[in-house]
C-alpha cells in the first residue's frame, strides 16, 4: 500500500508552480497536513516562505499545536456540511487561512492549507490584532510588518480563484498518490508472476512466514506421522489440520475433532474413549467414542495443553500402543487413528512446571508446525480481506455486491495488532460488510472503534512503521519524556537522572519538543 509522501511536493513542478502563483498574487503561503492537522512536508525540505512570520509561526510548536486545532475543527465542521473547503480566521494570528481538504477514495488524508489573506472587507481594521497577536507569539518585528504590509484583503472574485488554485494542489497530490498505488499494484503483480502461493487449501498469504507453513505442509503430505500445530487462539489451527488430513492417505476416511477446552475429565473420557451401557447415569445404550470413530482415518486433539493429568496417562497409552478401554468395560479394543493435535499454550513450559506430562509431549511433537499470529503477516492483511469480503457477499447476502475497503481503512487494518488474529479480522469484516448497507466502498469510520484508537496511538511501534528512523527515534524520545515529567510531577533533575543525560540536555529537549508544564496539563 502507498502512502503519503509528504516531501515530494516541493519538488512537482505543477505544486511548485501553483504556490508560486499564489505567493505573487496575493502573498499566500500553502503548507500541508495530515488529516488529525498535524504539519507534513517541512522536515526533509527546505520550504521557503514568502512570508517569513509563516515561516515562523509554524516551526514553532505552539504553533503548530494552534493551526492543527484549526484543521481539526475545520474537517469535523466540513463532514456535517456540504461545503468542500473552509475559509476561516485563524483565532492565534488574527489573519484567515483557507482549509482544503486531500480527499482519496471518499476518505480525508490530508489537508492543502492557503495561509495569509483576510476574508473580509474589514481588513485595515483588523491589522493591529494582527500585530498584536504575532508580538505576544515571539515573532521578530521586521516579520510583523513585512506580513502586515502584505496581507491582502479577496474580493469574492478573488476568493473564487484563491479556492481553485488550492483545490488544484490538493488534486495534484492525488494524483500523485494514485500513480505511486498503481505502481506498487504493480510490484504486487510482479511478486506474483514470481511463483509465490497466496494461498493453500483454506489458507490465505503470502507473507514469508506463510510461505514457510507452505513448505512444510509439501514435505509432510503423504505421511501419517503425528503432528502438533502450535499458535495462538484464531490463527486457523484447524484448517491446517483439516488440510494435512486431507492430503494424506486417509483423506478418504473420517477426520474427527475434539477441544479439551471447558471439559471435566468423565464427560471427556466418554467423549474419547466411548462408554457401555448403564456405565454412568442416563447411560442407555453403549456409545462410540471418538477414537472408534475415527479408526483409519484422523482425530484431531484441539487445545490439547487444557487435558488432565490423570487424561493425560490415558492419551498417552492409546497414542503408544493404539488400544484403549471404554467407560464400563474390562476389555481394551483397537483402533488405527493418526493423531494431530493443537494447543495455543507453551507446552515445554508446562513441563518445566510439571503440569504436562514430558513423554507424551515428545509423543505428540514428531512433526512440529508454528501457525504465526497476524501480527508477524501484516502484508497478508489485503488478501484475507478481499477473500473474506467475498465470503459474506456470497454466504449471508446472496446476490449481494463484493464490497472493497478504502486504502485509508486498510492502513487503519495495518495499524492494530490482531490480538484474535484471522478470526477476529474475519468477524471485522462480516461487521463492516453489514454496517456499510448499500455502499460499495467502506471507509474508515465504519471500523470498530478499538481499531481507530490502535491506529492513532501506535504512531512508533507496529508493523507499518514508515518514514526515517530518525523521526521515529525523535517521536519516542518524545513520548518517553512527556510521560517522565508527568510520572515525576515536572522533576526535572529526578527525570533526567532517570533517562541518562545532563539536566540541561533535558531541558534543551523539552523546549524542542513543546513539552511545557501548561501544555501538558491541557493535554
Amino acid at each position: 500500500m502507498s502512502m503519503i509522501n509528504w516531501n515530494e511536493f516541493e519538488h512537482i513542478h505543477v505544486i511548485k508552480k501553483l504556490k508560486q502563483i499564489l505567493n505573487s498574487w496575493w502573498n499566500i503561503d500553502v503548507v500541508f497536513t495530515d488529516e488529525r492537522g498535524e504539519l507534513k512536508g517541512l522536515e526533509n525540505t527546505k520550504t521557503v516562505f514568502h512570508n517569513p512570520a509563516v515561516g515562523y509561526l509554524v516551526e514553532k510548536e505552539s504553533g503548530k499545536a494552534s493551526l492543527s486545532e484549526v484543521i481539526t475543527k475545520t474537517l469535523d465542521d466540513l463532514k456535517t456540511s456540504n461545503n468542500r473547503f473552509s475559509l476561516k480566521k485563524w483565532d492565534m494570528t488574527g489573519f484567515d487561512v483557507g482549509v482544503f481538504p486531500i480527499m482519496i477514495e471518499n476518505d480525508c488524508v490530508g489537508t492543502v492549507v492557503g495561509v495569509g489573506y483576510f476574508k473580509d472587507d474589514h481588513a485595515t481594521q483588523r491589522l493591529p490584532e494582527v500585530r498584536e497577536r504575532l508580538a505576544a507569539f515571539g515573532v521578530p518585528a521586521d516579520y510583523i510588518e513585512k506580513l502586515v504590509s502584505k496581507l491582502k484583503y479577496l474580493d469574492d472574485h478573488e476568493r473564487n480563484h484563491f479556492s481553485e488554485l488550492c483545490e488544484l494542489v490538493a488534486q495534484e497530490i492525488v494524483t500523485l498518490h494514485l500513480e505511486i498505488t498503481k505502481r506498487d499494484d504493480r510490484i504486487r503483480e510482479l511478486n506474483n508472476e514470481l511463483g509465490k502461493r497466496f494461498r493453500y487449501d483454506s489458507m490465505i498469504g503470502k507473507s514469508k512466514p506463510m510461505q514457510e507453513l507452505y513448505n512444510l505442509l509439501d514435505k509432510i503430505k503423504g505421511s501419517e506421522t503425528t503432528v502438533l500445530i502450535q499458535g495462538e487462539n484464531g490463527t486457523g489451527k484447524e484448517l491446517i489440520a483439516k488440510s494435512i488430513h486431507y492430503h494424506s492417505v486417509r483423506k478418504d476416511k473420517a477426520f474427527v475433532a475434539q477441544n479439551f477446552t471447558a471439559i471435566n475429565d468423565n464427560l471427556l473420557e466418554a467423549e474419547l474413549f466411548g462408554a457401555l451401557r448403564g456405565a454412568y447415569t442416563g447411560s442407555v445404550k453403549d456409545r462410540k467414542g471418538l477414537f472408534e470413530t475415527a479408526d483409519k482415518g484422523t482425530l484431531f486433539l484441539d487445545e490439547v495443553g487444557d487435558i488432565s493429568a490423570s487424561m493425560q496417562v490415558k492419551l498417552l497409552r492409546v497414542i503408544q500402543e493404539g488400544t484403549f478401554m471404554p467407560v464400563g468395560s474390562t476389555e481394551t479394543r483397537k483402533v488405527d487413528v493418526r493423531i494431530i493435535a493443537a494447543t495455543n499454550k507453551n507446552l515445554k513450559e508446562m513441563i518445566d512446571a510439571g503440569t504436562f506430562r514430558e513423554d507424551l509431549y515428545y509423543r505428540l511433537n514428531i512433526i512440529n508446525l508454528r501457525v504465526p499470529p497476524m501480527r508477524e503477516r501484516k502484508e497478508d492483511i489485503p488478501y484475507l480481506v478481499d477473500y473474506f469480503m467475498k465470503k459474506v457477499s456470497e454466504q449471508k447476502h446472496a446476490g449481494g455486491v463484493t464490497k472493497v475497503l478504502t486504502n485509508r481503512a486498510l492502513e487503519k487494518l495495518y495499524d492494530y495488532a490482531w490480538p484474535g488474529n484471522v478470526r477476529e479480522l474475519q468477524n471485522e469484516i462480516e461487521r463492516v460488510y453489514v454496517l456499510s448497507g448499500a455502499e460499495t466502498k467502506i471507509t474508515a469510520e465504519l471500523l470498530s472503534p478499538k481499531i481507530l484508537e490502535a491506529s492513532e496511538t501506535n504512531k512508533v511501534q507496529g508493523a507499518r512503521l514508515q518514514g526515517r528512523l530518525k523521526d521515529a527515534i525523535q517521536e519516542l524520545e518524545r513520548e518517553m519524556i512527556r510521560e517522565g515529567l508527568r510520572r515525576t510531577g515536572w522533576n526535572k533533575s529526578k527525570l533526567a537522572k532517570e533517562l541518562g543525560i545532563s539536566r540541561a540536555n533535558l531541558i534543551d529537549k523539552v523546549q524542542q519538543y513543546g513539552l511545557d508544564k501548561r501544555k501538558l496539563a491541557r493535554a
